[in-house]
């Protein structure tokens, strides 16, 4: 119910200041004051982000999946309120990015700190996160089994039955709550005529390749132009460049200005006299390769906007923009086919549809969740054989070639790696300092055999690390190394230990995570390593207490 209301009042608010700035503008004139918005928007989400709440924007997805697989599902408390204030300012004045991501950050945000609240472990809080996350997703489009299906498939990865209650509960809340405020106002209105034909397949496979490439352009140029941002360095030019560039791209391209759902509807109504409205340059034409044409640079353009909103330090999402530029792409793919006149006409309306599937299906890939969220949004089951295959398609070319999605590829050029397995989650909740053996006894370099001979009486090791008086480990020494001589009395006054030890196979540093020590463990072939911490021994891992680390973490996920 909280992550419903919040969904209400972020959207509520982005429509009211978009409707503030924008009621008296001319659709048949070019309005220059599209060139400052976004600029004025995005200054002062940064402003009010950092200075306000110490919370700036940029992706939220992304940091909520890294928060549940490093930081014990914990997000801060500031999260449950800063991302709707920034993103309305963003959203509001035509940054060129969605509200989801931000609705999501604040539901999770809520769900953890919940969590908190009444003392619940990690698995619960996170599961929470996830129900916070369908509630918001859920008010937001009115699709509680599309939010349900995306919380599982993007969020929590994985999930139990049991779990799978809570989840069905916060969504249909969250859907409840949006209904009762501000009642039944679909993101997309729109009367869905026709019926499917197995005729179209044809289409719909060339379709879902063209929707697989684009996703592909789609990531490409978010995570270009975000390098390229980042490479500015200072904030304020940042804001500068990317304010006024975007600000340029909308006076060029109104379409662009905030989430477009509005022209998406205009796209699926098939008006598209009305799509060149407020353009500079091609106002009010019916010209139709102008309409191609200016709808193939907003889909060079959209992604490209979107990622200069959240690079200059606006608060936002390419969840919503995934569905704009798919949207785009249908309609033209239909629009060009059904110009050209052969063979059987095509449905602008189901096209348009089910491209927003295909692309949200390889940015994103989510394609469980992209078939749900438009199949509700349509009302019906209509299509649900073209959007089954039209993402599959889409899938499979974007991961042919990209195996990560777009927020996975973010985490990686952050330096952020995400577990891939139950496996690695499971040794990445287990560090090197908590696994440590203490209770080898060192022995100096300059000593003689015979001193080690009076430690092998009472130590119940048979490893000896030799470490001098810096705390330097300077090598190893085993039993089976001086198994031969240890008994030979002359060789006990003679020989050093700095003549007997060798190096260890492997070292491993007390900073690594777990996977990067089990890899050293397969390769070396050791069943004990040392550790070194700032150039100091501190002790030894063995596999044993690993193995032994990670039953006892087994254990207690299965009893959670």
């Amino acid at each position: 119910m909280i992550s419903g209301l919040a969904a209400v009042i972020l959207k509520e608010a982005v429509h009211a200041i978009q409707h503030f700035l924008t009621e008296d503008f001319y659709t048949e004139y070019a309005n220059f004051l599209y060139i400052l918005y976004p600029l004025i928007g995005i200054s002062a989400a940064y402003m009010v982000g950092k200075y306000v709440f110490k919370d700036t924007g940029g992706h939220g997805i992304p940091d909520v999946l890294f928060t549940i697989a490093k930081k014990q599902s914990i997000i801060p408390r500031v999260k449950t309120y800063s991302r709707i204030f920034t993103s309305a300012l963003t959203v509001g004045f035509g940054g060129s990015v969605g509200l989801e991501a931000p609705m999501l950050v604040t539901g999770s945000a809520i769900g953890s700190n919940v969590g908190l609240l009444v003392h619940l472990n990690a698995k619960k809080r996170t599961l929470l996160i996830g129900c916070g996350a369908a509630g918001a997703i859920s008010a937001i489009f009115g699709a509680p089994i599309g939010a349900v299906i995306f919380a599982i498939e993007v969020i929590l990865m994985e999930i139990s039955t049991a779990s799978f209650i809570p989840l069905l509960i916060a969504s249909v809340m969250g859907s409840l709550t949006s209904m009762i405020l501000i009642g039944k106002d679909p993101v997309f209105t729109f009367d869905l005529v026709g019926s499917f034909s197995a005729s179209h397949m044809p289409y719909y496979l060339l379709l879902g390749m063209v929707c697989g490439v684009v996703s592909l352009y789609f990531s490409s140029a978010v995570r270009t132009t975000e390098r390229l941002m980042e490479n500015l360095g200072s904030q304020a030019l940042k804001l500068l460049y990317g304010g006024a560039l975007i600000g340029f791209m909308v006076f060029f391209f109104p379409p662009i200005y905030g989430e477009g759902y509005d022209f998406l509807n205009l796209l699926i109504n098939g008006n598209s006299s009305q799509l060149l409205d407020k353009s500079p340059f091609f106002s009010s034409t019916t010209n139709p390769y102008l309409i191609i044409i200016f709808l193939l640079l907003i889909i060079l353009v959209k992604p490209i906007a979107s990622a200069l909103t959240l690079g200059s330090g606006g608060s936002g999402g390419i969840f919503a923009p995934s569905l704009y530029v798919g949207g785009v792409v249908g309609f033209v793919f239909a629009y060009s086919k059904n110009m050209l006149g052969f063979h059987i006409p095509l449905p602008l309306a189901h096209f348009t549809l089910v491209a927003m599937c295909g692309v949200m299906a390889g940015v994103q890939h989510a394609p469980l969740s992209a078939i749900f969220l438009i199949a509700e949004l349509t009302g019906g089951y209509e299509l649900f054989v073209p959007l089954m295959f039209v993402s599959a398609i889409s899938y499979i070319t974007t991961t042919y070639f990209q195996k990560d999605s777009l927020y996975v590829m973010q985490l990686k050029e952050k330096g952020r790696q995400l577990p891939e397995s139950k496996d690695q989650e499971l040794l990445d909740l287990i560090t090197i300092t908590h696994v440590i053996e203490r209770d080898l006894i060192p022995i100096h370099p300059d000593a003689k055999l015979r001193d080690l001979i009076d430690l092998v009486k009472i130590s119940k090791r048979n490893i000896f690390p030799v470490v001098s008086n810096d705390g330097t480990l300077r090598g190893i020494i085993t039993l089976d190394d001086i198994r031969d001589i240890m008994f030979d009395r002359e060789k006990q006054e003679q020989i050093s230990i700095s003549q007997l030890m060798h190096s260890p196979p492997e070292i491993l540093l007390d900073t690594e995570n777990m996977q990067k020590a089990m890899e050293k463990f397969e390769r070396s072939g050791a069943w004990n390593l040392p550790v070194i911490a700032e150039g100091r021994y501190i002790g030894f891992v063995s596999k044993s207490r690993i193995f032994n680390a990670y039953r006892k973490r087994l254990i207690r996920e299965r009893q959670d």
